[in-house]
């Protein structure tokens, strides 16, 4: 008896998981149910947790915020993006955002759970990134963070490691349960480990631009953002593609979609 109804608790739980979408359908047109299990906060305490030994490490090296003059240029470009993340998510207008540039060659850039933004220096340097194209490639982290991603394939890797034994547990609340949740998260590895879905990236493509564009943006940025991007491979792709593999088809999709959000940035404009 008990065991039919682990499996019952665990089939409901799943099947409400998989119900949830974190963000307002909106001109990209990204509204597809999500497979959420672990709780938003645990995800985002230890997302808080990660970034700020990020940031200490970073201190330590004497590599965090050293250029000023870029760290305020990346602090306004993301505040303007945060200013539009109520379009898709009221909520996340209140949450506690976080910018921070760290002096790093690699091309990269991220936005961990609940707000906490990163860039790395090399981004802008090696590209010789215009605002518009840097707006590009915030919102689209921006937009990875709006979705919940990073909890999304936490929940997924937590159910593959731990399966539905501890599910059942989780759904029960049984102290098992919570042990899981912690195991699954433990640290920030997983965050960092689990590369973004072929869908998730598709997503933080179309939900970027639109916050960008929203922002007053240039949509037409994001296509020459990629088209750098892609000369700095060469013979190793840059840390960036490694998480965020670009593609003739994504230029194409991103080329597709301008039109769609152009108004929003005609509109952003005019009201400056």
């Amino acid at each position: 008896m008990k065991i039919l109804r682990a499996i019952f608790i665990s089939t409901l739980v799943l099947n409400l998981a998989a119900c949830a979408t974190t963000t307002k359908d909106s001109v990209s047109g990204v509204k597809r149910s999500q497979f959420m299990l672990l709780p938003a906060s645990s995800i985002d305490t230890m997302s808080a947790q990660a970034y700020t030994q990020t940031l200490k490490e970073a201190e330590g090296k004497k590599t965090l915020n050293v250029d000023k003059v870029m760290l305020e240029r990346v602090r306004r470009i993301s505040n303007r993006l945060i200013a539009q993340v109520g379009v898709f998510r009221p909520d996340a207008v209140n949450w506690k955002w976080e910018v921070n540039v760290e002096k790093n060659d690699q091309l990269n850039a991220y936005c961990m759970p609940g707000g906490k933004i990163m860039v790395l220096s090399g981004l802008i340097e090696k590209i010789n990134a215009t605002d518009d194209e840097l707006g590009a490639v915030i919102g689209h982290e921006i937009a990875h963070a709006l979705r919940e991603h990073g909890r999304e394939r936490m929940s997924q890797a937590y159910v593959q490691q731990f399966g539905l034994q501890a599910l059942a547990a989780l759904a029960s609340g049984s102290a098992a349960g919570g042990a899981a949740v912690q195991a699954a998260g433990a640290g920030s590895q997983l965050f960092f480990a689990l590369p973004n879905g072929r869908e998730q990236e598709r997503e933080a493509d179309k939900m970027g631009l639109e916050l960008a564009a929203r922002a007053g943006y240039n949509p037409d940025a994001a296509v020459t953002l990629w088209q750098k991007m892609s000369a700095q491979s060469k013979d190793a792709p840059p840390e960036f593609f490694s998480t965020h593999p670009a593609s003739e088809n994504r230029i194409a999709d991103l080329k597709a979609l301008a039109p769609k959000v152009r108004p929003l940035y005609e509109a952003a404009k005019a009201g400056k």
